[in-house]
């Protein structure tokens, strides 16, 4: 008697294709005639045996048919013996913690009073607390023991405005190029700005360091200018737009994204996208509901929150119609969900921070990632003392195992593995409960990527081949 395991299969009905979420591995199958009766009769009965697949099946489809697609079901745990118990979640133990990059929180203070912001240690440009250059050598340093069997290694400069602290980005650069130098090894370098303190001259000397940048710009002037605006209280997309217009002008060594925060009153994802890349010419645009900011009226819920999701979608079918032709449009939310279910993204956890990534405030203290800089949770060593890895491991250990929050059970655990820390941390207090007011919308999200996956893979496989390959290479 073989149970269905609903948990570890999910079907997705694309222009008359069934297609089949193997939800551990995400891997996507689409199923043949024979698959889709052997599914569809486990899913109404829960149980079977050879006999009932026999009754019910044997008319249709031989029996070396039934028995093979049977196997397969099994081997990837969608059926099961009824008589074998669930097997217990496996915990990969935190013994050494291999960075890839770390974050340098350069200054506390930024020169905009952005009304939705996080951050809870952020200052006027005139408070800001600024982190030292021994305090940042020590870090990088850090980074390169924990990393030392890795050829590459990442250096993110944040803030509040990491260009109110260009003089330390500019001597860490030096620093930790010569460094890599010595050992064979390649440093890349990151940051999202404001863009107001851009320069020519600084633009030039961010692209000869081939920085990766992103810009935090909320769409055309009236929508731009309803939150972010400086300590004075006035607008910012004029000098902002500006000083983009100039950076994409210039800057030729890595593509320049966009990225987004919709709030109450700013939400119309269409008209943001077309300004952002059609009008000022990024490369790609990044949204960023907020849901848990410190001040709740911007916060988006409900209904709110569900049509932010449903003018994704409707960017989202832009998006596939582009790529049909061979065409890439910018849109790096639906670009990343290809590229999980492309690459068949498997998380025990939702992302890298206290694995791959940890960030340093100015005192040298380790936080998870740079969300947590200036909250209440726990630090993880210092960059002076090291990591305090069994304090990191029993955090990275426990949220592996989210099952008393419903996770265990759910359909996309492989892809979203709970949602961010940072998000349950600041909504509900605790980094492990889940992101409950995204469930709903990210399993619609996960389906709807689902099909424009399969269209875009029956209609120009070439797309990924293009798109998502280079860019998982960098």
């Amino acid at each position: 008697m073989l149970a269905f395991i609903p948990e570890n299969a999910h079907r997705v009905e694309v222009d008359g294709r069934a297609m089949l979420m193997h939800v551990p591995s995400t891997g996507l199958y689409e199923m043949d005639a024979v698959a889709r009766d052997v599914f569809d009769l486990f899913a109404r009965a829960g149980v079977a045996d050879a006999a009932a697949l026999r009754a019910e099946l044997g008319g249709r489809h031989a029996p070396g048919a039934l028995a093979d697609c049977v196997a397969s079901f099994v081997a990837l745990d969608i059926l099961r013996d009824a008589a074998t118990p669930a097997a217990p979640i496996r915990i990969a133990r935190v013994e050494d913690v291999p960075l890839s990059t770390i974050v340098l929180n350069v200054n506390t203070g930024c020169n905009l009073a952005c009304t939705y912001c996080y951050k809870e240690d952020l200052t006027t440009p005139a408070k800001g607390e600024k982190m030292t250059f021994q305090t940042a050598v020590a870090a990088f340093e850090l980074l390169l023991r924990q990393a030392s069997a890795r050829d590459r290694v990442n250096v993110v400069f944040f803030g509040g405005e990491p260009l109110t602290n260009i003089a330390l980005i500019r001597q860490v650069v030096d620093h930790a190029e010569a460094r890599v130098a010595e050992l064979g090894k390649t440093v890349d370098f990151s940051l999202t700005t404001n863009g107001t303190l851009l320069s020519e001259p600084l633009v030039d000397w961010l692209d000869a360091h081939r920085f990766g940048l992103t810009v935090s710009m909320d769409g055309p002037k009236a929508l731009h200018d309803v939150n972010r605006r400086n300590v004075g209280g006035r607008g910012t997309y004029d000098a902002v737009a500006r000083n983009v217009r100039m950076l994409l002008g210039r800057y030729r060594s890595r593509p320049v994204g966009a990225r987004v925060t919709l709030t109450r009153g700013v939400t119309d994802v269409l008209a943001i996208h077309d300004h952002l890349r059609g009008d000022l010419g990024f490369a790609e645009v990044g949204f960023g509901p907020a849901t848990s900011g410190p001040v709740s009226v911007f916060n988006l819920e409900g209904a709110a929150l569900g049509q932010v999701f449903e003018d994704m979608k409707t960017l989202g079918r832009r998006y596939v119609e582009a790529a049909i032709r061979g065409e890439n449009i910018g849109f790096s939310n639906m670009h990343q969900l290809l590229t999980d279910i492309a690459q068949g993204t498997k998380k025990a956890v939702p992302c890298g921070a206290g694995l791959g990534m940890l960030a340093v405030d100015k005192a040298g203290d380790l936080h998870l990632c740079h969300r947590f800089v200036g909250s209440d949770q726990p630090t993880y060593g210092n960059v002076e003392t090291g990591i305090d890895v069994p304090r990191l491991a029993g955090f990275i250990e426990g949220a592996q195992d989210r099952s008393g929050y419903g996770c265990r059970t759910c359909r996309i655990r492989s892809i979203c593995a709970g949602g961010c820390y940072h998000e349950s941390y600041a909504r509900q207090g605790d980094p492990f409960a889940p992101v409950y007011h995204y469930c709903d919308l990210m399993r619609d999200w996960v389906d709807f990527g689902i099909a424009a996956y399969t269209r875009i893979m029956q209609a120009n496989p070439d797309f990924f081949r293009r798109h998502l390959q280079p860019r998982r290479a960098q």
